[in-house]
């Protein structure tokens, strides 16, 4: 509408979807599906990601401002899978739950676990983070890598120069996709990290596969699991 009316009319809102995979036998093909191709290349709309719950309430705050204020479009792509996730590590530490109090900042910048990580960073979104943060702890306990995990939370527009400065610092990073291999995220940050130029920088990508997401069992034969999180990092540290 602001396009072809040349800004006369405008539609600005906060649209809520919940999706995304890893539904463990809900839903359907595309009830659970990770099509993020379609939305982010639509110029003009923003597309965000809250992974937990805390997340969430900021950049809904920051979605409204931009609506209000800016007049634009912002879509929520949610994780159903983890919308009743409370743990993280193992069954009944909590480490899911929203912390709190905490307050996270509204600009489009990612939330960044372990920044002062030395070896490795883990860059993703949605599951993919939940699935990061256990594939980095594995790593820490088994393999002595010290790994950061940064949790995009903005996938329209990326917030690129945050994490090249992450990916600066521990010169190693591994982009986690939990979309298609072809028209992911992924591919948008690999073309930023090599557009920047960085010649001291090792990436690498590790993604779910070109497919529909099939229900029960069979859709952990498309999804990325957290031990390739594992293979993929132990590859590109030459472990």
């Amino acid at each position: 509408m602001p396009f072809f009316s040349n800004g006369a009319y405008d539609n600005p809102m906060l649209l809520r979807i919940a999706g995304l995979g890893y539904q463990k036998g809900f839903g359907g093909h595309f009830h659970n599906d990770n099509a993020l191709g379609v939305l982010r290349d639509v110029p003009g709309i923003i597309v965000i990601v809250p992974s937990r719950a805390d997340d969430a309430v900021e950049l809904y705050r920051s979605a409204l401002a931009l609506a209000v204020g800016a007049r634009r479009v912002v879509v929520s792509i949610e994780p159903i899978a983890l919308y009743h996730e409370r743990d993280l590590y193992e069954a009944g530490d909590s480490g899911w739950l929203a912390t709190p109090g905490t307050r996270i900042s509204r600009a489009p910048e990612p939330r960044v676990y372990h920044e002062a990580a030395r070896d490795l960073a883990i860059v993703s979104y949605g599951n993919g983070v939940h699935l990061g943060l256990r594939a980095a702890r594995k790593l820490e306990r088994e393999h002595g890598i010290s790994s950061s995990v940064v949790d995009l939370r903005w996938l329209a527009p990326l917030p690129i120069e945050r994490v090249l400065e992450q990916a600066r610092r521990v010169g190693h990073v591994l982009l986690v996709d939990e979309g298609r291999r072809s028209g992911g995220v992924s591919e948008g940050l690999a073309t930023a990290l090599l557009d920047a130029g960085e010649t001291g920088l090792r990436a690498a990508r590790v993604t779910s596969a070109d497919s529909f997401i099939p229900l029960g069992d069979a859709a952990n034969l498309v999804l990325l699991g957290e031990q390739e999180i594992v293979g993929a990092a132990l590859k590109l540290l030459g472990r």
